[in-house]
């Protein structure tokens, strides 16, 4: 029997051979990839950081030439001298890593509630009956008018704060969620009938994989809107936290410190959309899309 290794030798598989395992032909030349006339053009490597670089220094040049008012908006060096003497006191790291556990909880919580309900009111049409109705309830009463009655029933205490943040961030999750298992193909699951593929089978191979796209659209939502939420539930009787930090500034007039404050919120906000974003393109290599 001929010797097929691919290291040479007598009976080395030929190279031509080899593309044409791979699907191409053989003598095939490689070529560059053809530019696309449409579409939103090639990524642009660190091109995310424009859009943030590009609003800094038009910050930056209208504090530097008087227009902006230091005593309505402090000056980027201002602020960053600020944000360093908080933090060789140790208050800013304090503080943030309060404000991150609470949200961090409230997501977490929120993940869970929506995905499960999701599944549920997804596979199952009683499921759907008794979870979807009481779900675009809750959507239509702002959460953040739920915060008084929370208040009565839970204290003003952490509890409180994590489940506001879980009510804000379940809805956008369990939506999408839902949304990705109803838009499945019938023909996956005429398919999977087919096959005669067992409950578990049919979760694994899918149902999980036609939610995950929702899903992860739905998470990103939740991150989001998990910060939203920790800025005002930190307004509530917070005696740490950034929200905390911001009360207290307010009080004393501190304008730097709120902007300080409120520039971490947006970076932690962003920098959790791009965490996302990048396990979404991770968790779905197949998918093409036009970003792509």
């Amino acid at each position: 029997m001929a010797d097929i290794s691919l290291t040479g030798g007598q009976g080395a598989v030929d190279p031509a051979w080899l593309k044409l395992s791979r699907g191409r032909p053989a003598g095939a030349v490689d070529t560059p990839r053809r530019r696309r006339k449409l579409g939103p053009g090639r990524p642009i490597p660190y091109g995310a950081a424009l859009g943030p670089a590009l609003l800094l220094i038009l910050w930056s040049v209208g504090s530097a030439t008087g227009i902006i008012d230091d005593r309505i908006l402090s000056a980027p060096w201002t602020v960053a001298t600020t944000g360093w003497e908080l933090i060789q006191d140790g208050r800013l790291q304090e503080n943030l890593w309060t404000s991150f556990q609470r949200s961090f909880w409230g997501l977490f919580w929120g993940i869970i509630a929506g995905a499960t309900l999701g599944v549920i009111a997804g596979l199952s049409r009683i499921g759907e009956y008794l979870v979807d109705g009481p779900i675009q309830i809750k959507r239509a009463i702002p959460a953040l008018a739920l915060i008084p009655l929370l208040m009565l029933w839970f204290g003003i205490g952490e509890g409180m704060k994590v489940l506001t943040i879980a009510l804000i961030t379940f809805a956008p999750i369990y939506i999408q969620t839902h949304d990705g298992l109803r838009s499945t193909d019938a023909r996956f699951i005429e398919l999977a009938e087919t096959l005669d593929l067992s409950n578990a089978q049919f979760l694994r191979h899918v149902v999980l994989p036609a939610a995950l796209p929702g899903f992860l659209l739905g998470l990103r939502f939740g991150v989001t809107y998990s910060w939203l939420a920790l800025v005002v539930v930190e307004q509530v009787n917070a005696t740490s936290g950034l929200g905390y930090m911001i009360n207290l500034a307010r009080t004393y007039g501190q304008t730097e410190v709120i902007i300080l404050c409120l520039a971490v919120y947006a970076a932690l906000g962003l920098s959790s959309d791009w965490l996302v974003r990048f396990i979404t393109r991770k968790a779905l290599p197949w998918r093409k899309i036009l970003a792509d």
